[in-house]
């Protein structure tokens, strides 16, 4: 199994699975921010944790793809983009989807 690594824009460890999610997003979506937060950590012993420390993300991300679509709409892209890593690779997936500038 590979091994988190420092990822330094965000300043934290990221694995294998973060780095997928990043790849894939921006594949996706160009996005003009993006942030994969693993919160796995805050997680750890409870329903679905499966020991990997890759259980639980949220995502915030904003890309002109989600202007004029509504908020069911983008996070069903999302979910599309991410293929089978919500539901079947991970846990739990929080996912704030917004036009560039919207979210906080």
């Amino acid at each position: 199994m590979d091994k988190p690594d420092w990822n330094p824009q965000t300043g934290r460890m990221a694995g294998p699975l973060q780095h997928e999610i990043e790849s894939l997003l921006t594949v996706a979506f160009t996005p003009t921010r993006l942030e994969v937060i693993n919160d796995s950590a805050k997680h750890r012993g409870h329903s679905g944790d499966d020991g990997s420390g890759e259980s639980h993300f949220t995502v915030m991300i904003e890309s002109k793809s989600f202007e004029g679509v509504n908020r069911l709409q983008r996070q069903r892209l999302v979910n599309a983009a991410l293929g089978d890593i919500p539901g079947q690779r991970v846990h739990a997936l929080a996912i704030k989807a917004g036009e560039p500038g919207e979210l906080e």
